[in-house]
Order: structure tokens, then C-alpha cells, then sequence
């Protein structure tokens, strides 16, 4: 008997922030499941020249240098990859700043708020209207969805982060755009859903869990006692993208090692 199969042959999808970490693991995964693959990235050429490389080169992967800080910036991304590919059928937003420093609201500049705003949120409405706008003109076949777009949030839209105000604010909202968009595009084919990590072992949240004291509190509030692997959040994105999940739309999708259990 031939096992279930995580398949998108035929699918193009474009992963924000694909160089590294979760957003690597999925530009993989997406390849391994057939689709042809955009990423962007911002500053890490040859990390994600190599990606593009290890993916099965310029036919099947492209990686594309855009910054995302402005609805501008997603719009141009969205574009970029269209041009590229010819079609769009998944867009995964996984692209996000946290700053590392403790700030309490009473000290935190305009500047780090607009900033942390800007990239986490404000580029994002960009991607999503340029991506759906692409999606509405596809044809919806035999009940098959016309795409599928999977924001990343994090537990911290959920319940909140002490000292990252900025950043918690953000995550919030994407959790209120994806059932916006949901209840908004589903009856035009469009599947909108959230997926929320937890702790992550990435570049970004490596000095917090590498810390001996701070690192060891924060597998302690894990049950399975560990934190994530990138390829961990990357599976339940994938899942999300395929015909499999064809009846799911408006959902967050807590992946913490039960945590946090809210949704």
C-alpha cells in the first residue's frame, strides 16, 4: 500500500525570510513536496545561493534580495516571484524581527516600535494583498483550493511578552489578520491560516536558549522538555498548503510542546 503524501507538484509558493532557519526548512520541505519554491532575503547571498543549490537550482528555486518594511516591499516581492514562476498558489509569511534587548514600554523609542511594526506587520499586508490579488485570478478546480497563504505568529501573540511589547503586538495582529482573511477569502478558495511556534532553536532566538539560566527556564515551561527543531513549525506549514488540509481555514496552529495551551 503506497503511504499519504504531502504533495504539491505543480504549486508554486514563496516563503518570506527563507534564507535561514524556519523559513529555510520550509523552502525544503516545499521543494521535497514538489513545488517549485521563491524566498527572499535580505542581507545572507551565499547562504541563500546555497539554498537555491541544494533545491535543485534556478528551475525549481529562486531566491530574491528585497527588504520587507513596507506594504511597497511585499508588493514587490509578490511580483518578483510571479515573474519568476508564472503563478502563485502558497504564500507562507515567516519573515519577522524580535528585538534581543529587554525594553520596558516606559523606555522603548518610537523608533524600535516603528521599526519592529514595519517589518512584522505593515509588509505583510503588502504580501497578502498582492498575493491574494494573484490567487483570485487562478481557477478553482474540483473543490481544490485557488492557494493557500500561512502567516507565522508566535505564542506571544497569544499571551503576551513582557519587555518585547513590540514585537507581541505584532504577532497579535497577525492572528486577527489571518481569521480577517479567512472569514474574507474562503468562500473565494483562499485558505488562510496561522501557524504559532514557540521556542525555536534559530539564529535569532539562539543567545536566549543558549544562556544557562535563561535557557534552562525556558525548557522547563516546555513540557516535551526541549525546544523546537526549524523543521518542527516547517511540517505543520507544509501540512497546511496541501489538499489534505483542504477544510482548514481561520485556524492557529500552537507547535510548543504544549506550552501554551491557547488558540
Amino acid at each position: 500500500m503506497a503511504g499519504v503524501g504531502l504533495e504539491l507538484d505543480g504549486k508554486v509558493a514563496l516563503v518570506t525570510g527563507g534564507s535561514r532557519g524556519i523559513g529555510a526548512e520550509t523552502v525544503r520541505l516545499f521543494r521535497e513536496a514538489g513545488a517549485r519554491v521563491a524566498f527572499s532575503y535580505e542581507k545572507a547571498r551565499d547562504r541563500a545561493e546555497a539554498l537555491v543549490a541544494e533545491c535543485g537550482g534556478r528551475e525549481r528555486c529562486r531566491a530574491i534580495q528585497q527588504e520587507l518594511s513596507s506594504p511597497a516591499d511585499g508588493r514587490a516581492l509578490v511580483s518578483a516571484a510571479v515573474a519568476d514562476f508564472g503563478r502563485l498558489d502558497a504564500l507562507v509569511v515567516n519573515h519577522g524581527i524580535w528585538p534581543v534587548e529587554d525594553m520596558p514600554i516606559s523606555k522603548m523609542p518610537d523608533k524600535q516600535w516603528r521599526r519592529t511594526l514595519a517589518v512584522n506587520l505593515d509588509s505583510v499586508f503588502g504580501l497578502a494583498q498582492a498575493a491574494v490579488a494573484q490567487m483570485e485570478g487562478q481557477a478553482q478546480v474540483d473543490g481544490v483550493a485557488r492557494g493557500h497563504v500561512v502567516l507565522i505568529s508566535s505564542t506571544a501573540g497569544q499571551r503576551g511578552e513582557a519587555y518585547h511589547v513590540d514585537y507581541a503586538v505584532t504577532k497579535g495582529a497577525l492572528i486577527s489578520l489571518t481569521k480577517s482573511l479567512s472569514s474574507e477569502l474562503a468562500p473565494k478558495g483562499i485558505m488562510v491560516n496561522c501557524v504559532a511556534p514557540g521556542w525555536v532553536a534559530t539564529e535569532m532566538s539562539a543567545a536566549a536558549v543558549g544562556d544557562a539560566e535563561l535557557g534552562a527556564k525556558i525548557r522547563a515551561g516546555i513540557p516535551v522538555g526541549r525546544v523546537a527543531t526549524p523543521r518542527e513549525i516547517a511540517g505543520p506549514v507544509l501540512f497546511l498548503c496541501t489538499p489534505l488540509a483542504g477544510f482548514i481555514s481561520g485556524e492557529v496552529l500552537n507547535v510548543n510542546g504544549g506550552a501554551v495551551l491557547v488558540g
